[in-house]
């Protein structure tokens, strides 16, 4: 049985990848450029730090994509402030992993101040033993670093914790961290290199529940 859980946040606890979808208008009109497509978005969730910097400037080259990001991260801590719907399940596993003394963290590529401003509108960031931002460390999903730091911040190896995602870049992430890594889909169905890279695929977080009450997980 996994020894500590870790949460990634856009998509999985929260409802809100369909919202980051919606930014991306807004600050292409406001900066002059052409409205993003489908690949743009499907390409670049799960991205922060470099990996997002290069995915804006291969889709955008004709702007610092600095600038980009500010704008989109400025139309996000606005949207951030209000509450957003969180995803089926999220409170009932928090309160499952909580009764049987299972650490969790949450690890996502946001920035930190909209985290924390999620958990706490949702009031569940007293489960949590703490944060790891896309600003934490050196290299974001797909790269491992963000669930290395978190499993560390738990004590414990990667590969005694359980890392839940919803993005490719996520599972990737989870796959290469050495954990035991379960998807739960939100905007995007896997694919067969996703397929390859997870431990299971759970429809929502009540799923994942029930996994860790049969000792599957």
């Amino acid at each position: 049985m996994v020894k500590g859980v870790i949460f990634d946040m856009d998509g999985l606890m929260f409802d809100t990848e369909r919202l980051w979808d919606t930014f991306w208008a807004p600050c292409c009109r406001k900066l002059g450029l052409p409205q993003p497509g489908p690949e743009f978005m499907a390409s670049g969730r799960g991205l922060a730090g470099e990996n997002l910097l290069r995915h804006l400037a291969e889709f955008y080259p004709q702007i610092d994509p600095k600038v980009m990001l500010k704008e989109v991260y400025d139309i996000a801590a606005e949207r951030f402030t209000h509450p957003v719907p969180c995803k089926p399940g999220l409170h009932e596993l928090l309160e499952w992993l909580k009764a049987h003394q299972i650490p969790c963290i949450v690890a996502s590529s946001s920035p930190r101040h909209m985290i924390e401003n999620n958990l706490k509108n949702d009031q569940v960031d007293g489960y949590f033993q703490g944060i790891v931002c896309g600003d934490d460390v050196e290299h974001s999903k797909p790269d491992p670093d963000i669930f290395l730091k978190a499993a560390a911040q738990l004590g414990l190896p990667a590969k005694d914790c359980l890392v839940l995602e919803d993005s490719f870049n996520g599972v990737r992430a989870g796959h290469a961290a050495g954990a035991v890594t379960v998807m739960v889909p939100d905007l995007a169905q896997p694919d067969e290199e996703i397929k390859q890279l997870y431990t299971c695929c759970c429809h929502d977080l009540l799923e994942v529940r029930q996994l860790l009450e049969e000792g599957k997980l």
